[in-house]
């Protein structure tokens, strides 16, 4: 299937999005398991309309890191700020966090359009069901059980949430796993419009990826 990027901004957001600066720093973080010192010392600062790329052999640490920064699991040492807050101490970091794992986080008794009504029910919708479905060549799969879709139709579908609620932190451990060339340049592309829009993305990958150096940080761990 041939996939043509093509999306739609969503206006009513997207000058408050740009106006309201957000930022992720991490101070000091350091991760031990199984009694073997995976990173220490880790800084970094991430900031509206920028990406960064977590790189690294496998078993590294790179999932690790991001369950530390998506507040699954607490560094054994280190802090982490979201717009100068311990993220502790605010709930506004998880309201504006995306994450999407190794596992899809789908229902495989739900259609493709109840999964995405129920992660609008907790977000701010942006785009309607149907637009985000045809942004990721899913269009005509609205009544299908997810348990029915293929590898790769389900992570479209996982990474379709993301284009239909508002969510300025993406946080995506490998997202283009399953994903054929075309997929693949399609979410780079939506990637590349999340963060020209004032967003935030972090992200795993074992892709040699397109998105502009202009965006782009990376840490190797």
């Amino acid at each position: 299937m041939e996939l043509n990027y093509n999306v739609r901004l969503f206006n009513p957001f997207t000058a408050w999005f740009l106006m309201n600066i957000k930022k992720l720093e991490a101070r000091q973080l350091c991760c031990i398991r199984d009694e073997r010192v995976l990173f220490s010392e880790l800084n970094f600062t991430l900031t509206s309309g920028q990406v960064l790329l977590i790189e690294g052999a496998n078993g590294a640490g790179k999932t690790s890191l991001l369950r530390i920064l998506t507040g699954f699991r607490k560094p054994d040492v280190g802090d982490l700020f979201w717009n100068n807050e311990a993220i502790d101490d605010t709930q506004e970091f998880y309201q504006d966090t995306a994450y999407i794992g190794h596992n899809n986080g789908l229902k495989d008794t739900l259609t493709a359009e109840e999964n995405l009504h129920y992660a609008q029910s907790l977000a701010i919708t942006t785009l309607t069901i149907d637009d985000a479905l045809e942004q990721v060549g899913l269009s005509g799969y609205q009544e299908t059980l997810v348990r029915f879709m293929s590898a790769g139709q389900r992570r479209r579908l996982a990474l379709a949430r993301l284009l239909c609620t508002y969510k300025p932190l993406w946080i995506l451990d490998e997202p283009f796993t399953s994903l054929d060339r075309a997929s693949i340049k399609l979410f780079e592309k939506f990637i590349e419009t999340h963060a020209n829009r004032g967003g935030l993305v972090i992200m795993t990958s074992h892709h040699d990826t397109s998105i502009p150096h202009t965006l782009l940080q990376k840490i190797h761990l």
